[in-house]
């Protein structure tokens, strides 16, 4: 039965996704023990490269002249973890696609462990766990993990179907092509965890195992963690538990805009009680220093794939406030207006005007400012 098993295994053809960036060091380790799997497998290794400045592609390119399993996707234009494993998926020539970092933390052992139980039990996806009970988790210090398991219990909330799951923030499952692919390319590229969006959008479809992982320390080179990302996973459990019927885009823009609202209202509220500003004339400024801190925040985190720098910055601040002009007109005027007809309370005044103008500067900014539909 087992040499049975062995050989069917054998006529597979998987490809192995490897998204990196800044990841040169990385490469060839990796790349030479993913190649010693070929004794029971025929290969395909993708390195997806989001044009890294360390010279990584060229790395790849120098084992791809070596090794004809080894394929280089550089990516110029584009980047981010999960359009690149996505992109990665698309252009695989496997029966199956297996997907793992870069960075040493997966062992190439566990490939075939994911693929042997995917295989004997006919499953779509097997996810490598960190969480599992018999896994070890030596590569996260103490805070990633308190974060990372904070983040399971939010997304095992937002994807009741998957509860059976440990670890929806993996960053190495095992899927069977032909019935993922459909769900595959649905997947919104701007999700936190490409996994976590690709069970999302299945909405149960997917049948799930997972194995333990020996999660071990990088490598080499730097984690890839920050507050950005951290973001990114709030708006996917929002944009989750919102049926995903509104943008995620859309769900950022509009909790940076919240943090706009309380700029506004700061702002005024200091004119008025320290520099005694009339209501009218405390409300221009204020709008002005929020849409100012929007733009920033917006070009830090909801499109810092097409992020503004050094003199595109000032530029896009100036056509942000320009295309901002006429809802900033608007929010003062409606301001006003509540303020003086409606009700004479400050906060819901000026919360009136925000309101109004709020999709008119998502939808136009977006455009104009960042060039994104």
């Amino acid at each position: 039965m087992a040499g049975k098993f062995y050989s069917s295994r054998q006529n597979l053809r998987l490809s192995i996704v490897l998204p990196t960036f800044n990841e040169r060091s990385n490469a060839a380790p990796i790349a030479k023990a993913l190649l010693a799997l070929r004794k029971t497998l025929r290969l395909e290794i993708l390195f997806v490269d989001d044009d890294s400045a360390d010279g990584t592609a060229d790395e790849v390119r120098r084992l791809a002249h070596q090794y004809p399993e080894i394929r280089l996707i550089r990516r110029v234009g584009r980047a981010g973890l999960s359009s690149a494993i996505k992109e990665g998926i698309l252009a695989a020539t496997g029966d199956f696609v297996a997907v793992m970092d870069c960075d040493g933390q997966h062992e190439p052992e566990a490939v075939v462990r994911a693929l042997d139980l995917l295989l004997e039990s006919g499953v779509d996806l097997v996810v490598g766990s960190r969480f599992h009970k018999q896994a070890s988790i030596l590569g996260l210090c103490g805070s990633r993990q308190r974060g990372s398991s904070l983040a399971n219990r939010l997304a095992s909330r937002t994807l009741p179907v998957y509860r059976q799951l440990s670890d929806y923030m993996s960053g190495f499952f095992v899927l069977r092509l032909d019935t993922v692919l459909n769900d595959v390319r649905a997947v919104d590229v701007n999700g936190f965890k490409f996994l976590y969006e690709l069970l999302a959008v299945s909405q149960g479809r997917l049948t799930t195992l997972e194995i333990p992982l020996n999660f071990k320390p990088r490598q080499s080179g730097d984690s890839k963690l920050d507050f950005a990302i951290v973001w990114d996973f709030g708006v996917s459990v929002l944009h989750t538990l919102a049926f995903r019927l509104i943008p995620r885009r859309m769900i950022s823009f509009a909790l940076v805009g919240a943090s706009g609202v309380l700029v506004q209202l700061s702002i005024s509220y200091l004119l008025r009680a320290l520099a005694f500003f009339p209501f009218a004339q405390s409300v221009f400024p204020a709008a002005l220093v929020a849409a100012t801190s929007n733009y920033l925040i917006n070009n830090a985190l909801t499109f810092r794939f097409q992020r503004q720098r050094g003199l595109a910055l000032a530029k896009g601040l100036a056509r942000f406030l320009l295309v901002a002009s006429l809802p900033v007109l608007a929010n003062v005027g409606i301001a006003t207006t509540f303020y003086a007809r409606i009700n004479p309370n400050p906060f819901w005044a000026q919360l009136a005007g925000i309101i109004v103008v709020f999709i008119w500067n998502y939808a136009a900014s977006s455009r104009f400012v960042w060039n994104s539909p």
